[in-house]
């Protein structure tokens, strides 16, 4: 979840994003991981597109209507 196209990756904070909170992480060289000063979470880039990632599921058909005919098919199921 990048702000632009050239320079540094802004992620934001994943633990904080399930809670509809748009907080950014900030990166501590020495430790080589990212951290929230809101809610106190810390990880690596993988924690971070993992989390990602269980993120999109949740919203995945976000956009798709459904009829009546679609979630009474599905029910029969």
């Amino acid at each position: 979840m990048s702000q632009g196209r050239k320079g540094v990756i802004n992620y934001r904070c994943p633990n904080c994003l399930f809670r509809d909170i748009d907080f950014d992480l900030l990166y501590d060289k020495e430790a080589d991981q990212f951290y929230c000063r809101r809610c106190n979470w810390e990880g690596a880039e993988q924690d971070i597109l993992f989390m990602y990632a269980a993120y999109k599921r949740k919203y995945k058909d976000m956009l798709k209507r459904y009829t009546v005919e679609d979630i009474l098919v599905k029910d029969e199921e």
